[in-house]
């Protein structure tokens, strides 16, 4: 079985190297990879101590991050090693403050996982949420490296728990623990004999919590602003952009609106700002502007998302018309603020639980969206008491650092 996957490795990874001829994304993919281990060569010493966290994308890579801090903090003189998969998560965290070296990882081959865990040899190695590579958790195994999953989600249709499949339940052998988000998933790796598991919830509570903590003015979004309710519309994508500018067009209300979109490409950029008739400006045309008399706020550039959230009255999360589904709406929740959500949220354990909570709408079409968008503006009790509910349901579920930390000194 082992042969079968590594030829499947490579195989994917030749053909890769073709359809990036043909795809931007695809090409950052394979051009990231192509020096990983000469930087890791150059960056990282054989006397170094370091912690390896390797991360999906850019939501696992927020969740990691309070760990990662955590443990910059206990251990100063070690260097932390960050690594992706996704070049969503790596071109936009890339020049990050907080890791002495932010890689792509390498394809799961044998010889590359020989080759990083030589270079990279870690004290301790953490995968984020989910991403098991075969060939890198083999060698972990083997050169004897504490392991660790984060923020574990386990669900009864993964591959872990099929009947005929030993090659990939061996593979969880390598972790010496499991820190996973719900007793579901403590439960499933229990059927398959994995014992090793603490129930420590979700460290991105941790993250947004911070959050509350640091400095989160930005003058020109209060200039903006300029005391009137407004709804911040995050990571938005064109389904959840259609039905938003037809509410944006029609309501008569007195409130404004900041979007965010998840692409910022500028041909997407434009088609949003050219579905809006109302005054318009973009984040990059703000200068030497009476932002005061503008009523939609288009942010096309990247890192400030977090930020702008505290400004909200009310907040329309993106993703939920699409798949995988919703993207991270603890960042407005922890603020206190209400959130609206498409009806796509059954992988997201904190958006099942909000909606059941009632500090979530979900919305299916324009009327919901409508409806639920009107009472949050004119409905002032009931504003505030959803953000509450929000803001309360974030501080509760608040210490998975503090428990992963304990159970790994």
């Amino acid at each position: 079985m082992i042969f079968l996957y590594n030829v499947a490795v490579y195989l994917v990874g030749f053909l890769l190297k073709i359809a990036a001829l043909f795809s931007p994304k695809l090409k950052l993919f394979v051009r990231g990879r192509k020096n990983v281990f000469d930087i890791l060569e150059n960056k990282i010493k054989p006397s170094d101590a370091t912690f390896w966290f390797h991360a999906a994308s850019l939501g696992e890579y927020e969740q990691g991050l309070p760990v990662i801090e955590k443990l910059k903090e206990t251990h100063p003189s070690h260097k932390i090693i960050v690594t992706f998969f996704s070049p969503s998560g790596y071109e936009v965290r890339k020049n990050n403050a907080i890791a002495d070296v932010t890689l792509y990882l390498p394809l799961d081959t044998k010889f590359n996982a020989k080759k990083f865990i030589k270079l990279a040899h870690p004290e301790k190695a953490f995968f984020i949420k989910y991403e098991f590579w075969i060939n890198y958790l083999n060698e972990l195994q083997k050169n004897q490296i504490p392991t660790y999953l984060i923020s574990g989600i386990f669900r009864e249709n993964q591959i872990f728990f099929k009947p005929y499949a030993h090659f990939y339940r061996n593979a969880l052998q390598a972790f010496t623990h499991f820190f996973v988000q719900n007793e579901k998933s403590k439960q499933l790796l229990e059927s398959i004999g994995l014992k090793n598991v603490t129930i420590s919830g979700d460290t991105r509570f941790d993250r947004v919590v911070a959050i509350l903590e640091k400095d989160n003015s930005l003058d020109f979004i209060a200039e903006f602003k300029n005391n009137t309710t407004t709804l911040v519309i995050g990571s938005s994508w064109p389904k959840d952009e259609k039905l938003l500018a037809e509410y944006i067009n029609s309501t008569t209300q007195n409130v404004k609106f900041i979007i965010a979109p998840h692409n910022i490409k500028p041909e997407q950029i434009t088609e949003l700002q050219k579905s809006i008739t109302k005054k318009t400006i973009l984040f990059t045309e703000k200068e030497n502007q009476n932002l005061a008399n503008f009523d939609v706020f288009i942010i096309d550039t990247v890192g400030i998302l977090t930020k702008i959230y505290s400004y909200a009255d009310m907040a329309y999360v993106g993703g939920g018309f699409g798949n995988p589904g919703v993207h991270n709406l603890l960042e407005p929740a922890t603020f206190g603020v209400p959130v609206v959500i498409g009806p796509n949220f059954s992988h997201f354990a904190e958006a099942i639980a909000l909606v059941e909570n009632k500090g979530c709408v979900s919305v299916h079409n324009f009327d919901q969206l409508q409806k639920t968008l009107d009472r949050l503006i004119t409905d002032v009790a009931y504003r505030l008491l959803t953000g509450q509910i929000c803001g309360q349901f974030v501080q509760e579920n608040k210490g998975a650092t503090d428990t992963i930390l304990k159970k790994i000194k």
